[in-house]
């Protein structure tokens, strides 16, 4: 009879612990919604497919640095065949604004900037208020 009160107190603790992150979130009224993102209003189209951008825009952006810093190469062919400009500042926050877009992104997945932010980003673009 001891070894039941035990079991049934064992399993009432696991119920409990692995139900706790709902729970949690359901008192904390969070959703795992992400950010709100502002899109840019000229530009319907990105260099790469959405679901490409989610995930990898960082190699996307050190094959850029790559490209043109060790093989002089500074035009990127699209998938859809358009040419852009490999260049943060240049094609990037042409349209995205960093504070309205980058840093929304960066700060909700808990990501710090890049370094390469420090130097590589002019100021007025990153810096300027999407209407």
């Amino acid at each position: 009879m001891r070894e039941r009160l035990w079991i049934g107190a064992g399993l009432a603790l696991f119920v409990i612990l692995v139900t706790y992150p709902v729970w949690h979130a359901l008192q904390a009224h969070s959703s795992t919604k992400g950010p709100n993102l502002v899109f840019p209003a000229r530009e319907k189209e990105c260099v790469a497919p959405t679901s490409f951008m989610k995930t990898s825009h960082m190699k996307l952006l050190v094959d850029w640095r790559e490209s043109v810093v060790r093989n002089d190469r500074h035009t990127y062919v699209a998938f859809n065949g358009k040419t852009y400009d490999m260049s943060l500042t240049g094609t990037c926050l042409r349209c995205h604004d960093k504070r309205q877009f980058c840093d929304r992104c960066h700060t909700y997945a808990g990501i710090e900037t890049p370094f390469c932010w420090d130097c590589h980003v002019d100021p007025s673009l990153a810096q300027r208020s999407v209407p």
